[in-house]
């Protein structure tokens, strides 16, 4: 028997922010007994309910939902944690006898799921701290000058203002002294690594995802987004921790803390969540083979077909 003829044991489906995915994921679910796994990088944080797009408590309780907002802001979450919880998940899900159904726009997670990924070194809380200690207000040319004599290959790989990818090859090699790329070289396989899958990634006009995705960032705002970013500007939390990046939230602070309008942070949301639109086509085009593009309007008939078979 082909993979082709297997069972699919799983779902994925991708696809630009404010494409339709979630809807999709659910809807599938509701007619084949499936779960909802969340496959979104911000929306595993508990702190961005509604900035982040999760699905609203009624959207919940329409199919299971799964690995949302089950992690605290304070957390660094990656790539490889997420596998690693999938990895918990999936049997549980498979022994009920559900379809796991994968939803989101994160490459590299379902990277990470599908292909396996580097098995990078965890770096101990204390080496972190104390290197971010020193670190902050260091302008990030000298932190790529500490780089480049600790770790030249690193610093020849990244770009000398990419202050965020910096400072991590920077904490291995204080915390193994090796280089990050030395690591790079070994993988360990991804949960669903030779699994027969239905991928799928919904691929809205460009157009049409730019109205949604200005659309959607005004009515987050008027169901409490700013309220929800005064909560997380309040914790005090590291800049660099990856919910204080999401879409919204840095020009969301930039207004509570008096230095732009609101609609310029509005503003200045909506067009960082087109360009974060616009990167995930192209890096699924070029780092996802094997995913077949669907328009969002045939997507539901397209999954059942490919579940049929």
């Amino acid at each position: 028997m082909t993979q082709a003829e297997e069972t699919i044991r799983a779902v994925l489906i991708a696809g630009p922010t404010a494409s339709g995915k979630s809807a999709l994921a659910i809807e599938i679910a509701r007619r084949l007994d499936g779960v909802v796994v969340n496959a979104d990088s911000m929306q595993v944080y508990a702190d961005l309910r509604i900035l982040s797009a999760r699905p609203s408590e009624a959207e919940e309780a329409l199919a299971p939902h799964r690995l949302y907002g089950h992690v605290d802001g304070a957390v660094n979450y990656s790539a490889m944690r997420y596998a690693a919880d999938v990895a918990a998940l999936l049997p549980q899900l498979w022994e009920q006898g559900k379809l796991p159904i994968l939803v989101g726009g994160t490459g590299l997670y379902f990277k990470a799921v599908t292909e396996g990924f580097s098995a990078m070194p965890p770096v101990p809380e204390a080496v972190r701290s104390a290197f971010r200690a020193r670190a902050e207000g260091a302008a990030t040319e000298a932190l790529h000058a500490e780089l480049a004599a600790l770790d030249p290959l690193m610093a020849d790989r990244l770009r000398p203002s990419d202050r965020l990818r910096i400072m991590r090859a920077i904490e291995v090699h204080l915390a193994t002294g090796r280089s990050l790329a030395s690591f790079q070289g070994e993988r360990e396989p991804g949960p669903l690594d030779g699994t027969a899958l239905l991928r799928l990634f919904v691929s809205p006009s460009r157009e049409d995802v730019r109205a949604r995705i200005d659309r959607r960032f005004e009515a987050m705002m008027a169901t409490g987004a700013l309220e929800e970013v005064a909560r997380l500007r309040e914790r005090g939390l590291d800049p660099l921790l990856p919910i204080m990046r999401a879409h919204g939230v840095p020009g969301l602070i930039a207004h509570l803390d008096g230095e732009i309008s609101l609609e310029e942070a509005i503003a200045r949301g909506q067009a960082d969540t087109r360009a974060y639109s616009k990167r995930q086509v192209t890096w699924f085009r070029h780092q996802m083979a094997g995913w077949q593009a669907v328009a969002p309007e045939a997507a539901l008939e397209t999954a059942l077909a490919g579940l049929k078979r």
